[in-house]
């Protein structure tokens, strides 16, 4: 039997029945057409499906849909503003950190929970960030770079 689930997501109120057991990730791409948050492992290793919730960093897809009732969601798709880029995202333009671009979402919303946190971290506080976000292309350097970078443009 189908449950009324009311959260805010990126930003604006959403309300929708769902199943419960249906996934954070499914409710996500499937009904929200919100295709940003990708899966990856669908067992919270890869990190592909990373979003933030009440600002912390999640895999969608170990989260009950249920489980956000009432709460805050941030995807990819709600960095910007759509006017402008968040910072994160014109820093991996600018560092090239972002090659077939599968990861970019989790590794995205991972460095923005660290951020909110922390506003000048370490390199090993941010290699430590992502160390949940797999990437099989870059090699991690560059998304290291374009966090730190993002961090000099805020001080």
């Amino acid at each position: 039997m189908k449950r009324q689930l009311n959260f805010t997501l990126n930003g604006r109120a959403v309300g929708l029945l769902v199943e419960p057991s249906r996934r954070l990730l499914d409710i996500l791409r499937d009904d929200l057409d919100l295709t940003g948050t990708k899966e990856g492992c669908g067992g919270g290793e890869c990190g592909a499906c990373t979003v933030l919730l009440e600002g912390e960093s999640v895999t969608s897809c170990l989260v009950l849909a249920l489980e956000v009732e009432g709460k805050s969601v941030l995807t990819v798709e709600g960095l910007s503003n759509h006017l402008e880029l968040d910072r994160l995202q014109q820093a991996f333009i600018a560092e090239g950190a972002i090659q077939c671009g599968f990861c970019t979402p989790g590794m995205l919303l991972s460095a923005k929970a660290l951020l909110s946190r922390n506003e000048t971290p370490s390199v090993q506080e941010i290699r430590e960030s992502l160390s949940g976000n797999l990437c099989r292309c870059t090699g991690y350097e560059r998304i290291v770079v374009a966090v730190s970078k993002a961090c000099a443009k805020e001080t």
